[in-house]
C-alpha cells in the first residue's frame, strides 16, 4: 500500500476511534470514494492496536487503580473501582453477543454507503437530541447495573456501520443524566475491552493466514494511529465542558446528509 494512503487511513483510525462520528463508517467511505485498495488485515490490526494503546495511556490512572483493587482483597466489597470493574464488563457483554452472532451470520455486516448515511444522520441527531435534554446529575459513582446494561445495548447497536460505538455510548449515557466528561470517560473505559476483543479476532483470523511479517508498514500505521488517537481523545476531553458534543453532531448532520444526497443522486 502507497505510504499517502497507508497515514491517511491510520489517521482516520487514530482521530474517529474515540470521538462520536463512527470510524467504521469514514474507514469505509474513503477508500470506497477514492477507489483505494483494501488496506489488509495486518494493518487493520495495527492501526486498531495503535489506538488502543493510546486510550490505555489516556486512562492508565484508572486502569492502576481498577488493577489495584483487584490485587488488594481487603476491601473488595468498598472499592469503587472494583464497582467500575464490574461496570465495564456488564456493559461490554451485549456487544460480544452481538458480535458472534454477527460473526456467525455473515463476516460482513452491510458497508452500503446508505446505511452509513442514515446511521450517521439518525444516531446524529439522536446524539444532539441527548446533550440538549440529558441532565448532568450523575457521575460514575451513581451507575448501576441496569443503566450498564443500557449503555452497553447501545455500544451492540453500534456494529450498524456509521452508528459509531463512542457516539451510541455517549447518547444512552447523557439520556439516563450522566454528565459530558462521565458519559465520555466511562465510553472510551469501554473502548478497551471492545477494541481489544475485536483485535483478537483479527489476530486470530491473521494467524490463519500465516502472514505474520509486522513491516514497516505496520508500524507506521501502529503509530499514526496511536498518535491521533491520543490527540483526539486528549482535545474532546479537553473542550466537552465548554462547547458539548455539538461540533460532532453537526459534522454527522451535514456528512450524513451529504451521503445520502450522493448515493440517491447516483440511483
Amino acid at each position: 500500500m502507497p505510504l499517502t494512503n497507508l497515514i491517511v487511513l491510520a489517521l482516520i483510525q487514530g482521530l474517529t476511534e474515540f470521538l462520536p462520528i463512527s470510524s467504521s463508517g469514514h474507514l469505509i467511505i474513503v477508500p470506497y470514494l477514492i477507489s483505494w485498495e483494501d488496506q489488509g488485515l495486518i494493518i487493520d490490526v495495527a492501526v486498531h492496536a495503535g489506538s488502543l494503546l493510546a486510550v490505555i495511556i489516556y486512562l492508565w490512572r484508572d486502569l492502576w487503580d481498577i488493577t489495584s483493587a483487584l490485587i488488594d482483597f481487603r476491601n473488595l466489597h468498598q472499592s469503587p473501582h472494583l464497582k467500575l470493574a464490574k461496570l465495564i464488563i456488564i456493559a461490554s457483554i451485549p456487544v460480544v453477543i452481538m458480535g458472534l452472532i454477527i460473526s456467525l451470520i455473515s463476516d460482513n455486516l452491510t458497508r452500503s454507503i446508505e446505511i452509513i448515511g442514515w446511521a450517521t444522520l439518525g444516531f446524529g441527531i439522536l446524539l444532539g437530541m441527548s446533550d440538549k435534554i440529558g441532565l448532568a446529575v450523575n457521575g460514575l459513582r451513581h451507575m448501576g447495573t441496569g443503566d450498564a446494561i443500557l449503555i452497553g445495548i447501545s455500544q451492540a447497536l453500534a456494529l450498524i456501520p456509521g452508528a459509531s460505538r463512542a457516539g451510541l455510548t455517549i447518547t444512552m449515557a447523557r439520556f439516563l443524566g450522566y454528565d459530558r466528561k462521565t458519559a465520555a470517560r466511562f465510553s472510551l473505559l469501554l473502548a478497551i475491552p471492545a477494541i481489544l476483543g475485536a483485535s483478537t479476532l483479527k489476530g486470530i483470523e491473521l494467524l490463519g493466514t500465516k502472514d505474520l511479517i509486522l513491516g514497516v508498514d505496520a508500524l507506521i500505521a501502529a503509530s499514526v494511529s496511536f498518535l491521533a488517537a491520543l490527540a483526539s481523545i486528549s482535545i474532546m476531553m479537553a473542550w466537552l465542558d465548554k462547547v458539548g458534543f455539538m461540533p460532532f453532531v453537526i459534522y454527522r448532520i451535514i456528512l450524513g446528509t451529504a451521503l445520502l444526497i450522493w448515493v440517491y443522486a447516483m440511483s
